[in-house]
């Protein structure tokens, strides 16, 4: 049985009519491209579980199920917290999914596909979605109907989102529309197009380099070797002890020698995704069983659709001296038949997977 085919996503800087949400987007940062403009999630459910800040959008993927009507139209939403103490060892209560799909013909979208040219104008609407009417923050674009006491003209999720327009320009713009910009939220992530391209295997050679990668490396057994060859370890550790840290040593290394292998030749990727297949790891740690992925609310089993990687972080602009955003992987699972609530969006899985303790060297 051949292996499923890995998609790769890049990062792309595009016009900006062509991130709209009728232009179904793959993209990272900016705010969300909604997809169904009903059922958004609520308030509460794009809060971080740790610190129960509101999180920010991070990145979008399309990905509609061929031959499957009400997923004709189907998008990812990933959202993350910006508090960078929220970011502990292998804990995903600061990340959350969402999907939404629509089939075909649905009240939002033409039945055709979307024009090729610029629309005649760019200037969509920031405020609230066109044809529900649901009230968008202006700071994240998530769904928020609290309005600036003053001009009215603006709305927000929580108070901190107000506190942050209003110093940022708001205070200077407020009852006066001739000074009202469309200035970048200071909140978001810098936005992207999401671009995919196949990734290219090498057939028989792979699979010899990764035979070749479950040996144990020469200059890795010497470190092993070092590592437990100390007289006072040997004193108080038993053989079997000395055994089991050098295996698990080795296998920590195999499995990040071989997550960088695979990603040599492309270095720049930030997704790969492959429904149903299997996810590159970047640790021999903390790798989920069956029973740690909770199944669907519908009854049926979640199953793997794509990961990012943490290359993207570079992107970003979060890199810090002290607590930053941080992951190893983020891994997608979604309901394995892509259940139908109505327009309502679902929340998914997401595992987080952070390098191993021994592993110094992290390849963004």
């Amino acid at each position: 049985m051949a292996a499923a085919e890995v998609v790769l996503g890049f990062l792309e800087q595009v016009e900006p009519w062509r991130l709209r949400s009728s232009q179904f987007p793959s993209k990272v940062g900016g705010k969300p491209a909604w997809l169904s403009q009903t059922g958004l999630p609520s308030q509460s459910a794009l809060e971080c579980e740790i610190c129960r800040v509101p999180m920010v959008f991070l990145l979008q993927v399309y990905a509609p199920i061929s031959g499957q009507e009400r997923s004709f139209h189907r998008i990812l939403f990933l959202f993350c917290c910006k508090t960078p103490d929220c970011y502990t060892l292998n804990d995903n209560r600061c990340i959350k999914v969402f999907r939404s799909q629509l089939p075909r013909r649905n009240e939002f979208y033409p039945y055709e596909p979307p024009p090729e040219d610029e629309p005649p104008s760019d200037l969509e609407d920031q405020t609230m979605l066109p044809i529900s009417g649901v009230k968008l923050c202006w700071v994240c674009g998530c769904p928020g109907n609290k309005a600036c006491s003053r001009c009215h003209a603006v709305t927000y999720c929580v108070k901190h989102h107000q506190a942050i327009h209003w110093k940022h320009s708001h205070k200077r713009e407020c009852g006066n529309p001739d000074l009202s910009t469309v200035a970048a939220s200071p909140l978001l992530f810098p936005e992207f197009e999401l671009v995919t391209e196949p990734e290219e295997e090498d057939g028989e050679k792979e699979e010899e380099d990764q035979g070749r990668d479950s040996e144990a490396q020469p200059g890795d057994e010497d470190s092993n070797q070092k590592s437990v060859s100390s007289s006072s370890l040997a004193d108080t550790l038993a053989e079997t002890d000395l055994e089991d840290m050098a295996m698990h040593e080795t296998e920590e290394n195999k499995v990040f020698q071989r997550f960088k292998k695979k990603i040599a030749s492309e270095p720049h990727q930030v997704i790969r995704y492959c429904r149903g297949g299997s996810p590159l790891w970047v640790s021999a740690q903390h790798v989920p069983s069956d029973q740690d992925i909770p199944s669907c609310t519908c009854g049926a089993k979640r199953m793997f659709e794509f990961q990012v990687m943490p290359q993207l972080l570079n992107d970003l602009s979060v890199d810090s001296t002290g607590a930053s955003i941080d992951w190893g992987t983020l891994l997608v699972y979604t309901c394995s038949d892509s259940c139908n609530h109505a327009n309502q969006y679902c929340q998914e899985f997401i595992w987080k997977q952070d390098f191993g303790p021994d592993t110094k060297t992290k390849d963004k």
